[in-house]
């Protein structure tokens, strides 16, 4: 997922306009963000309010607390059978007690499950919790979606992007792909296949067993693969290239077959997708999530603490020997709040003042991140490596921001799940996108450029 290169040249000068032109400036190694748009998001590009929460990478932003410290591992199995525990992306100021996910898209309820969804002119569906880890395991019970194209995920992910991932191609629903990122630093070693038998028919549950000093991928129980960290040890960085830094859970269903796409991306994914697919419902692609389990492990020997309420960053190496755990749990009072300034709010009134003849101010700031997490490929094989790590060209899958008025059928009852059937065809919903732009961050010397096709200015 975050395994992040450049795209073409022509692609990132299209991105870099793309920035500009929606009002937020870009971030990334050697550019911090500026103090009236301190916070880095995943995507590189610096904003306040949902900018500073899940997601805000420090090392990038305009001061470590720029970003609001996180929420602590909370043992729980999560039922997935409403939204009433999910929170849209534009309402969630940071208050895990207020829900445990946050999403982007449009997720749906049907039969005790929550349907990823994706219709034509989106980029799918994000669930991201609203609590992290620090060593864990965390189980998801899930059908992926399929076609070319199509790419279902579960993975987890840090704010400064340590990622470990399973990832689904709609072409191959056999096996699972999984992965493991450091600081979003792209190795071409580190994928394997995992077999699993049907992804789609049939759901399974797939878990990260992650500690210290050891990383397991397991599948109904058995275990797929182990990871030492012991072996990703980068005489290069003179560090160990092992996810070590608390992350979200994320489970997401996104295009990676656009057309707008880089070849590499769309290659990985099996083809161009198609929007008169045979696999798709009520005008959808859909992938199904039913039950989530977490298992907090204690933080690593010798871990800093003053609290249990959040995560915080204490210096920009970006290693779990620079993460806090604090008693504050700050929560933002507004969209254009951020974690320098979590009281911000531009259109709140004084009670010892009368707003009455006073216009309200006009912020242009941005405040809402765009992008669905989706798996970065190779665009074409390297002829050379560093240790392991790999800094050259490759395709990303990070897409801006969807938003869908509503699925085809108000009626979840009329869901069809059967694999040849539905309509195939074009919903009949009005689909509509926000003004938004996706980025993954990325590598320690790339960016990636996402969906630019889809971005609305």
């Amino acid at each position: 997922m975050v395994r992040n290169i450049f795209f073409a040249a022509t692609l990132a000068a299209t991105f870099s306009s793309a920035v500009l032109a929606a009002g937020g400036a870009s971030c990334g190694p050697g550019k911090a963000c500026p103090a009236e748009a301190p916070c880095c998001s995943q995507y590189g590009v610096c904003g306040v309010g949902a900018y500073c929460l899940g997601g805000c990478d420090p090392l990038f932003s305009h001061q470590l607390d720029s970003c609001v410290p996180n929420p602590t591992c909370k043992s729980t199995d999560y039922k997935l059978k409403s939204l009433d525990d999910v929170i849209s992306i534009d309402k969630y100021l940071g208050d895990p007690d207020k829900a445990n996910w946050v999403s982007q898209g449009k997720p749906i309820i049907y039969k005790d499950s929550i349907l990823l969804t994706m219709a034509e002119g989106t980029v799918g569906t994000l669930l991201e919790s609203t609590h992290y880890v620090w060593y864990g395991n965390i189980c998801a019970t899930m059908t992926t979606s399929q076609g070319a194209g199509v790419v279902t995920a579960f993975i987890m992910m840090s704010n400064v992007k340590d990622e470990i991932d399973f990832e689904f191609i709609g072409v191959d629903t056999v096996n699972a792909q999984s992965n493991f990122y450091s600081q979003g630093v792209t190795n071409y070693n580190n994928g394997r296949n995992l077999t699993v038998g049907n992804t789609v028919e049939k759901p399974h549950e797939y878990c990260i067993d992650w500690k210290p000093d050891e990383l397991k991928w397991l599948i109904d129980g058995e275990e797929k693969r182990t990871l030492k960290k012991e072996d990703t040890w980068n005489a290069t960085s003179n560090r160990f290239d092992y996810p070590q830094t608390p992350s979200r859970v994320m489970l997401s269903l996104w295009p990676a077959g656009l057309p707008t796409n880089a070849k590499g991306t769309i290659d990985w994914a099996g083809g161009e997708i198609s929007w008169n697919s045979p696999f798709m419902q009520n005008g959808y692609y859909y992938a199904t999530v039913s039950e989530v389990k977490v298992e907090c492990y204690d933080p690593p020997s010798g871990a800093k603490k003053s609290g249990n309420k959040a995560y915080k960053y204490t210096d920009k190496a970006g290693t779990n020997d620079t993460v806090e755990m604090v008693g504050d749990l700050v929560i933002l009072s507004s969209l254009y709040a951020s974690g320098e300034d979590p009281k911000n709010d531009p259109y709140k009134v004084e009670p010892s003042k009368s707003s009455s003849g006073k216009a309200k101010p006009t912020p242009t700031v941005e405040t809402i991140p765009g992008g669905i997490q989706g798996g970065g490929r190779v665009e074409e094989q390297p002829s050379s490596t560093n240790a392991g790590v790999v800094q050259e060209t490759a395709s990303n899958g990070g897409d801006g921001q969807p938003r869908q008025t509503a699925p085809a059928s108000n009626n979840p009852g009329n869901f069809d799940q059967g694999l040849g059937g539905g309509n195939g065809g074009k919903s009949d919903a009005s689909l509509g996108m926000e003004p938004a732009l996706g980025m993954r961050g990325g590598s320690a010397l790339a960016v990636v450029v996402a969906v630019l096709g889809l971005v609305v200015l």
